[in-house]
Order: C-alpha cells, then structure tokens, then sequence
C-alpha cells in the first residue's frame, strides 16, 4: 500500500483514447466550419475548452473523492441553487433558459455541473446502503433526489439534458441491488406513463410537440420540422462504406446537415469518413466505455466503484442518444457527443468527469 496518490497511477490507456476521439472531433469541426466566415476557427476555441478540461480533470484528481462526497448535501444544494438562479436570471438562447452569461461571451451551462454533482450525491446515497437489496424507502430517496433537478431542468426547458441524469440513478439502483419486484413495478409505471405523457403533449413546448412529430414522421415536412433528421439520414446514407474524403462532403461542406459542428458531428463524419471512420469511432467510444468499467472493478471501495459507474452510465447514454438521433431512431435532443461535439460546458463536464475517475483509480491502493 502507498502512502499517497501519484499522477502516475493514472489510466493512461484511457487518456490515450479520450485524445484519439477529441483529435477526431477537432479535425471534423475544422472540417465542418471552415468554410463558413462566421464558424471558421472554431477548432481552436474547441481545443481551448479542452485544454481548459485537461486542467480540470488534473485538479479534480487531486482532491480524495472520500471528501468530495463529505461535502454531497452541500453541493446538492448548490446545484439546485445555481439551477433556480439560471431560471430567474440565465441567458436565453433558442427559446431555453439554460446558461448564465460568464463575461467575455463566454455562458456556463449550469446544468453540466449538475451532471457532475448528482454523481457525487448518488455515489454517496449507494455507497451508504449497508443492505444487499435496496428498500421501497430507498428507491423513493433516490426518486427524490433525481428528480427535483430534473424538474427544475425540464422547467428551462432542456428534455435532453433532464434525461441524462436518469441512467445515473438506475445503473446505480442496478448495482446496489434492487428486487425484482420493484423492477417489475417501475416497469409497469414506464409503460402507463407513456399514453399518459402522449395525451399530455399539447401542454409542452410548440417546438417539443414539434421534435416529437417530426420523429415520428420527417417526411411530412421536409424542408420545415424534419429537415434536421432528413439530411442527416441523407448524409450518413451518402457516405458509403469508405467515405467521400475529408472535406469533400457536400452535405457538410454546404453546410445542409444543420449544427454539423455540434450535436449532428457523427452524421457529418459519416459522410466524409463512412461507415469505416463511424465504425472506428464507435470502436473508440466502446473502449472508453469498457476502460472505465474496468476502473470502477478495481476501485478500493464501494463508494469509488459506485462514482465511476455514474460517469459511465451518463457518457455511455450520450453516445447511445446521439447516434441513434443521428440516423432516425430517436427523437433530436440536443443532446451532444462526448469529446467530439462543439461545446465549452459540455466538454469541460466529461474531463471532469474523467477526473473523478483518475481520483478513484489513484487511490485504489492508498492507505
């Protein structure tokens, strides 16, 4: 057993594929923007942001994620805070309440943070369980503490984001053990909340209605509501298996698959890289999926097991969401892809996040 952590214990097989998919995202953002005089340089504001994550992620391990999750009450409270601050005095963008300006035009999308926070909070809640079944009591605690900063989220309104928090609370129901009983009636609760929220859908947002229509039929409004998931189907379709080369997408290039930067990456990655750049990319992510699991297995106690396996729950429903809304089969959320999509909040999130896994992996043989 050592004394204390060292930076070299870090999963530096990890780090080797999370550099390998953020140099595929600065590449394809470059390849996306640069022709447009509005977006050209974006890459470098991009590689900006992550270099600011780096740094993060690097401090964030320095802390023992033991006093991390000492302080979970408080920043709960924290987080919900901030959520209420940004509903009464955020920056709103696209008809959403979602960021609080930083100056220098730079916005910090508050409910990142929140990503981060409910592992924390859960990580603890779990960990503290001495039973091997979790109780009705317990599921209720863990309903509760999930789901009033979903509320607050989905009051801005931001559905994608509201959802990433829930697959932090059921991975980690899973593994603190839950009876088949309870499983069985959070089924049945699923499967009647849907013609119930179906009937309920005039009371959302016009373009929410809208993003659920449009899902279930594109090709009624093709050059309105379902011009997003056509051209990206279009794009991906274009590609083929080898790809139309880097920067000779004409999807991408003229600029028709819509924020192609951002949420719609893979779609232009298909179209100038094919089916072989989407396979390697998903190869990548399955790596970074299977590393992390492999760090929550070796962590020292239940506590760090449970904060890895939070961080894995919330980037593995990224990449699932956004390559599935990519080719049609879910509904746009804007929900992005990890490393790869354009964004300072959510890229500065996942290195974080990353950090809190190096915390638990540096520590797995500390006294």
């Amino acid at each position: 057993m050592k004394d204390r952590p060292r930076t070299q214990d870090f999963d530096w097989a990890l780090l080797a594929i999370v550099a390998a998919i953020s140099t595929i995202g600065l590449l394809e953002i470059y390849s996306s923007t640069h022709a447009a005089a509005n977006m050209a340089g974006l890459q470098w504001r991009q590689l900006t942001w992550i270099g600011i994550g780096v740094v993060g992620m690097f401090l964030i391990s320095r802390i023992d994620y033991h006093t991390l999750m000492d302080q979970a009450p408080a920043l709960y409270m924290f987080g919900l805070a901030t959520l209420l601050v940004v509903l009464a005095i955020g920056h709103s963008r696209f008809g959403a309440r979602r960021w609080v300006a930083l100056g220098g035009g730079v916005n910090l999308q508050v409910s990142e943070l929140m990503k981060l926070i409910i592992i924390i909070v859960l990580a603890r809640f779990f960990a503290e369980v001495r039973t091997d079944r979790l109780t009705l009591t317990d599921l209720l605690k863990v309903a509760v503490l999930t789901g009033v900063p979903v509320g607050l989220i989905l009051i801005q309104p931001d559905l994608g984001t509201a959802m990433v928090l829930v697959p932090v609370a059921v991975v980690g129901a899973f593994l603190a053990g839950i009876e088949w009983k309870h499983l069985a009636v959070g089924a049945v609760l699923v499967a009647l909340m849907i013609p119930i929220g179906w009937n309920m859908r005039t009371h959302l947002k016009p373009y929410q209605q809208q993003r659920i229509e449009t899902f279930l039929h594109p090709e009624e409004n093709p050059r309105g509501a379902g011009y997003q998931i056509l051209q990206s189907e279009i794009a991906v379709g274009s590609g083929g298996f080898w790809g139309k080369g880097f920067g000779k997408g004409s999807q991408n290039q003229l600029g028709f698959v819509p924020v192609r930067y951002s949420d719609f990456i893979l779609a232009a990655l298909a179209e100038e890289q094919g089916f072989i750049g989407v396979i390697v990319v998903l190869l990548l992510y399955l790596g970074l999926i299977l590393r992390l699991v492999d760090n929550a297995q070796k962590a020292k106690d239940r506590a760090g097991m449970f904060v890895v396996m939070g961080v894995t729950a919330i980037l593995g429903f990224h990449v699932l969401v956004n390559a599935s809304m990519v080719i049609g089969y879910m509904p746009v959320t804007g929900i992005p892809l990890p490393l790869m999509s354009y964004g300072g909040s959510s890229t500065a999130f996942v290195f974080l996040a990353l950090g809190l896994v190096m915390n638990v992996r540096m520590r797995r043989f500390v006294n």
